[in-house]
């Protein structure tokens, strides 16, 4: 599992050259399409923003225990790594968020 904080520009850091590194493991991995499990946490201000990444897509949120933080679950039907990379992209715009 790999986990990078998106919201902090972190995966910036990392390049090009990270991302396609976690394409490759995408692809080793799956077979295209396929349903694709997607973890967060997010700062609860921050929340509706990462439900407008989904859409319609049913998730999954459970707030933490102080309730300054939700955890975000969606499994979704992806169509290639391209689609989750793109995913993550968008969710790393997110201030705190927490990709795992």
């Amino acid at each position: 599992m790999t986990i990078f904080e998106a919201g902090t520009g972190q995966n910036e850091l990392k390049g090009e050259e990270w991302w396609q590194r976690f394409q490759g493991l995408l692809d080793d991995q799956n077979t295209w399409p396929s349903e694709y499990l997607f973890k967060f946490i997010v700062p609860r201000s921050s929340q509706p923003l990462l439900e407008a990444i989904f859409g319609e897509s049913p998730i999954k949120v459970r707030a933490s225990s102080k309730g300054k933080y939700v955890s975000v679950t969606a499994s979704i039907m992806m169509e290639s790594s391209d689609a989750v990379i793109e995913v993550y992209r968008k969710a790393g715009k997110i201030p705190g968020v927490v990709s795992l």
